[in-house]
């Protein structure tokens, strides 16, 4: 059930492409968090409703990027996965150039939903790929590393908006951002595929697309559920979690509207925290999710619980104090920490659950239920909260949006308490299953 036995050294040219995987996953998010941080630019110039761009950064990107994300992940499973790679990042570069031509609602929206399915391939791939070259030691730390991704990505397009939008535009970094992710998407072709360590054929097949093939993979992933109460509890604790990462869009809109900030200014300070303090989470995340689980051997859930409990306060005192305090900026520093460290526990802790040759399927699932339901409802329902209690009168309608996500999202400690107790037990039940169904 390793990836790579855990006794084996690992080749630095697995870190050398843990490297690449990561770049394109900040690539990733570079794109997809565009629209957020340039919100101060986009909303006034483009005429749109809280609602509609709630609609934009949530379901008409997300239902596109979470449906297709399944399929994608179950073709990762079966077809050459680099070159599926290329083929996703090229699709959402040429879309993100595409979207610098927008002029209303419409003409923004559409882009967006390819540029969701572009997207949907690269983390159920990447994953798979990293699980064939890392042992299980060191998956957390390899899911961790990839996902500083998203904090690099959420950072550096904060600076772009901050430092590049009052000098070009935001129109015109929507076009250079296309032609860079281009430049990534050849260079993938040039890659060679990742052995895929369930296979003991000399080849290394992948699966051949077929009805057959697709019906296996999931009536095994439907098996993993059923089997492991801990792996629905995982995915319930992160689904939740991002009830507020989704309500976050706003934030941009919150520090410039009711915090009286600079919208150049807040962005450029915001992305460096972002970069900073997710960067440090990714790593605190990965590396003290693998030594806890290795020392305590109740799971790295059990270690997001406490990084959680630990965050909650903070999170709650950050929306309510005086925006030049130092708990201010420390409130944005522990929200970014707390998002890094969150990745790469729950991430391998997914792969850990489920048999290993639907781990592609599985991790696209997985982002299904976070983006579909977690950030769907977080980001759509709080453009249309916001609305509502600006017409209702209220005098700060996105702090008391945004403060209602985080406390919803705390459901989230609780869940990944209850995976954390059960995770060796439900580990030990699907080995045991698999070994059966093996003899």
């Amino acid at each position: 059930m390793n990836p790579i036995p855990d006794s084996s050294g690992i080749p630095a040219r697995h870190y050398t492409f843990l490297v690449l995987l990561t770049c394109l996953n900040v690539m990733n998010f570079v794109d997809r968090q565009l629209l957020a941080s340039f919100a101060n630019f986009i909303v006034p110039e483009l005429g749109l409703t809280d609602t509609q761009f709630g609609l934009l950064t949530g379901l008409v990107f997300i239902i596109f990027y979470a449906t297709m994300g399944l399929f994608m992940g179950a073709l990762a499973d079966m077809l050459h996965r680099p070159r599926l790679v290329a083929f996703g990042v090229g699709l959402w570069s040429v879309l993100t150039a595409v979207s610098g031509l927008a002029w209303n609602f419409v003409s923004m929206a559409i882009p967006r939903m390819f540029i969701g399915v572009g997207e949907s391939i690269l983390t159920p791939t990447a994953m798979s790929m990293l699980a064939d070259r890392f042992p299980k030691s060191k998956l957390g730390f390899a899911a961790g590393f990839y996902y500083m991704g998203v904090p690099i990505g959420v950072g550096l397009s904060l600076l772009i908006a901050g430092y590049l939008g009052p000098w070009i535009g935001w129109r015109n970094c929507f076009y250079l951002l296309g032609a860079i992710g281009l430049c990534f998407a050849v260079a993938m072709l040039f890659v060679k595929e990742t052995p895929r360590q369930h296979h003991t054929d000399k080849e290394q097949a992948p699966l051949k697309l077929n009805r057959e093939s697709l019906e296996h993979i999931f009536r095994t992933l439907t098996f993993a559920l059923r089997l492991s109460p801990a792996l629905g509890l995982t995915m319930a604790g992160g689904v939740t979690l991002h009830f507020i990462l989704g309500a976050a869009a706003f934030e941009q809109l919150w520090y410039v509207q009711e915090r009286g900030f600079d919208k150049a200014e807040i962005a450029q300070i915001s992305g460096w925290i972002a970069m900073v303090a997710g960067i440090l989470g990714n790593l605190f995340g990965g590396i003290g999710g693998d030594y806890w689980q290795e020392k305590t051997g109740k799971g790295r859930p059990m270690f997001l619980f406490w990084v959680m409990l630990a965050a909650l306060p903070f999170s709650i005192m950050y929306r309510l104090v005086d925006p030049n305090s130092f708990f201010f900026y420390l409130g944005i520093f522990i929200g970014f920490f707390q998002l890094g460290s969150f990745y790469g526990p729950t991430f391998s802790t997914v792969q850990e659950l489920v048999p290993p040759q639907i781990r592609s399927t599985v991790v696209a699932f997985y982002i299904l239920v976070l983006n579909l339901i977690g950030l769907g409802f977080g980001i759509t329902a709080g453009g249309i909260v916001i609305d509502i209690l600006r017409d209702a009168g209220f005098a700060e309608p996105y702090t008391w949006t945004l403060l209602s996500f985080t406390l919803l999202s705390a459901l989230s400690i609780p869940m990944f308490y209850m995976a954390g107790q059960r995770f060796d037990e439900d580990q030990k039940r699907l080995y045991a299953a698999e070994t059966q169904a093996a003899e």
